[in-house]
């Protein structure tokens, strides 16, 4: 039986998520099941990584995991402080993988996500459920937080003061420093009281450096010629599933499945084959698009594409508008998952 005749499909795949699934799948991605502090390596060339290592040493260095007393000791309080950590850097300079590090060490009930799916799990659970299931968690952690849309700014601005009130600690990542959240996607100034209320919890550290996943890979995304994606897309799965579809039918898909659900929509595939891909036409369809690459970079999916590179389908004008950082983003994701 030949690829084309085992071949499964993304667009035939329409998961449901309820809420108290989205809430069990709140841990690192598996690619971060091993991120420790020591296993962390600082570029020298960039002491910002140096120093962004010891301030999360620093941030844990009160938690203990319990011992003698039980389940029911209580673990020792992180050093009096402002209540988050907030991670800014450039992508690819590990901001994600200490991130999950301060997640491995905090003890009891914690959970990590990113900002798309706590909004998710707001907009499933509701605001009340979702405050009543996350207070008094040791440790939230926000992975790639961004501000897209006023609404998301009140929910998350509420949300965090919520879960510091209840003695939550919060560490979140970002490309964006908090008090310019929003920037180029709506009138930010119009919130600037919520935007700085949020920011005022957080300690800001700053990390630069280069992309590691441009280093590790060439420079460009990978792609195969037409009539060979099935083949290309067995082959990288190995042993687990893998699917193959048109690009232009994999967007029309997107715009039909909301992004909580992108988790389960590409859950237990080792590749996914795109065919005849082509540049967007719609921003719209590359946001959907991005918040897929996420969940296949989490999940460490192969992609395999013919038509146009896939670090070139976006346009100029996108990459010089306010979503620029998540394209860029992608593009180093992309790179990686096609190399």
């Amino acid at each position: 039986m030949t690829a084309a005749e085992t071949t499964e499909h993304l667009v035939s795949r329409t998961p449901r998520v309820s809420g108290t699934e989205m809430a069990s799948y709140l841990v690192p991605p598996r690619q971060f099941e091993g991120s420790t502090l020591e296993n962390y390596r600082p570029d020298p060339d960039h002491p910002s990584q140096g120093e962004a290592l010891e301030a999360m040493r620093a941030f844990a260095s009160g938690w203990s995991a319990p011992t003698g007393g039980g389940w029911f000791r209580r673990a020792k309080r992180p050093p009096v402080g402002k209540p988050g950590v907030y991670l800014d850097g450039g992508f690819g300079v590990g901001k994600t993988h200490l991130l999950a590090a301060l997640w491995h060490l905090a003890p009891g009930r914690k959970y990590f996500g990113t900002f798309i799916e706590y909004t998710a799990l707001v907009g499933a659970l509701g605001y009340r459920d979702t405050v009543d299931l996350l207070s008094g968690a040791t440790l939230v952690s926000i992975d790639e937080f961004e501000l897209d849309d006023p609404g998301d700014t009140m929910v998350m601005t509420r949300l965090l003061g919520e879960l510091v009130a209840s003695g939550s600690r919060v560490a979140a990542t970002s490309n964006t420093p908090p008090n310019a959240l929003g920037e180029g996607r709506f009138a930010a100034s119009d919130f600037l009281r919520e935007i700085h209320a949020m920011s005022a919890n957080f300690d800001v550290i700053r990390i630069d450096g280069l992309d590691y996943r441009r280093r590790d890979s060439v420079g460009s995304a990978g792609i195969v010629a037409a009539g060979e994606v099935a083949a290309a897309t067995a082959a990288a799965a190995g042993s687990d599933r893998w699917t193959v579809d048109s690009f232009a039918d994999v967007l029309e898909h997107l715009a039909k499945v909301h992004p909580s659900r992108y988790v389960k929509l590409v859950e237990g595939l080792g590749a996914v084959g795109f065919e005849d891909v082509q540049p967007f036409a719609s921003q719209t369809d590359a946001l959907r698009f991005v918040a897929l690459v996420d969940r296949l970079y989490d999940a460490q999916v192969r992609v395999i594409a013919s038509g146009t590179p896939l670090d070139q389908v976006f346009a100029e004008d996108m990459l010089a508008g306010g979503y620029r950082k998540k394209y860029l983003r992608a593009i180093s994701r992309l790179v990686a998952l096609t190399n």
